[in-house]
């Protein structure tokens, strides 16, 4: 389950995603340099071979470390894309193609622009159609995807079912929540499908209810509405959408699947908020671009990131490189231990809206991104170390207590 949001105004446009994933699933910062001039014929995605082009654009990903796609992205000139799982009535049940998440990082290497970036999309869709295991230890996971792609001069909402689409201009603001949301309103579809209610023929109703889709659609809906009307978008308040609950209660037990930040709690709330991208577009300069890069976004600290490749970034986690030695499992540490320890979490929380600041302070020329990157390293390293002085205490008896304590032991987070 995941939230999408995209708010245009004052020439600018703005987006946000939580990539809501099993709750033990490392997503990673991935940054890759343009290419020109390759001339290598094919790529290998996630499951399958499709041909390359020579020339690609330069990335910044927010991906599960195991996928060859991403959850959400922006590309150096400018174009951003998050995609959302849909349960349609055309998900492939078996075999291999190619997932919502590599559709997303074709898009962005190889669109100059929005529609461009669109146009990749749907070509390949059609071609090589969509599908294959999705979950990282659920393999009979399956679905299909619907997508937000923006540039700062225009956004879409491109639905999915099977190998058929269709697209929806924004105009100021839109949000995509798991479910389908286009009906006869499409500006653009595949062929076949004029006059289409593009939702009520492809949508199914049982992971759409459970997972409270529509609630979290209405809720993301509602946020980009105050902004329109008078609050103003910006970074910051595209992060406190992100970081939004339908309950102010401590207690992360008694959250809901209505959550836009989405915490775990066992068999019918599987899923997490696992990483987190904001951006703002705007002609004529490179994207402003934030991320988590761990798990939950009300416990996180959005930190910038450039496309300035020659500088490293403590962010950067190479695709061939161990999710064991990833920032997102180290942070996990700090997660899990402020789900149960309020006096820590108050704490942490704290120390994030101060140092959060220093971080939006790049984009107004306050310090610079290499600046911001010491003290975001810095910071983690600090509230790593006091995560691990002492152990978490579960209770046996609550089943939210039970359902972390597994994964702990699974995920060799927490000691047992």
């Amino acid at each position: 389950m995941c939230d999408t949001q995209i708010i245009r105004q004052a020439g600018h446009t703005y987006f946000a995603k939580n990539s809501d994933r099993e709750a033990s699933e490392p997503q990673v910062i991935v940054r890759i340099a343009p290419v020109t001039n390759d001339t290598a014929t094919t790529v290998q995605t996630t499951y399958i071979t499709v041909p390359q082009v020579p020339d690609r654009f330069g990335l910044i990903l927010s991906k599960p470390h195991w996928i060859w796609g991403a959850e959400m992205g922006v590309n150096d000139q400018g174009v951003v894309i998050g995609n959302e799982a849909v349960f349609t009535t055309k998900i492939m049940r078996k075999g291999e193609a190619l997932l919502g998440m590599d559709l997303l990082r074709l898009g962005l290497e190889r669109g100059v622009n929005a529609r461009d970036a669109l146009t990749v999309i749907t070509n390949l869709l059609e071609t090589h159609g969509q599908g294959g295991p999705a979950g990282y230890r659920d393999k009979a996971f399956r679905y299909d995807n619907s997508f937000i792609i923006a540039d700062a001069a225009e956004a879409w909402i491109l639905e999915t079912a099977g190998r058929q689409w269709a697209a929806k201009k924004i105009d100021t603001f839109g949000a995509i929540s798991n479910c389908l949301s286009i009906h006869t309103d499409h500006d653009l579809h595949s062929e076949g499908l004029q006059d289409t209610d593009f939702a009520a023929r492809f949508d199914t109703r049982f992971m759409t209810f459970m997972g409270k889709a529509r609630q979290r659609r209405a809720l993301s809906t509602q946020c980009l509405g105050k902004l329109d009307q008078g609050e103003g978008a910006s970074l910051a308040a595209m992060a406190a959408n992100l970081r939004r609950h339908q309950s102010e209660d401590e207690n992360f037990a008694r959250h809901t699947n209505g959550d836009v930040c989405m915490h775990a709690g066992g068999l019918t709330r599987p899923s997490q908020s696992c990483g987190s991208m904001i951006a703002k577009l705007g002609p004529d300069q490179s994207p402003q671009v934030m991320v988590t890069g761990t798990s939950a976004p009300c416990l996180s600290l959005f930190k910038p990131v450039s496309f300035d490749f020659s500088q490293p970034s403590f962010l950067d986690h190479a695709e061939d490189q161990s999710a064991q030695d990833s920032g997102w499992h180290h942070y996990e540490y700090v997660h899990r231990r402020a789900l149960f320890d309020l006096g820590f979490r108050c704490e942490l929380l704290a120390s994030r809206n101060e140092i959060e600041e220093k971080m939006l302070s790049v984009f107004d020329g306050g310090r610079t991104v290499k600046q911001a990157d010491d003290l975001a390293r810095r910071w983690h390293e600090s509230w790593y170390k006091t995560a691990r002085q002492k152990p978490v205490r579960f209770s046996p008896l609550r089943p939210y207590d039970r359902f972390w304590r597994k994964l702990n032991v699974k995920d060799e987070i927490i000691d047992r």
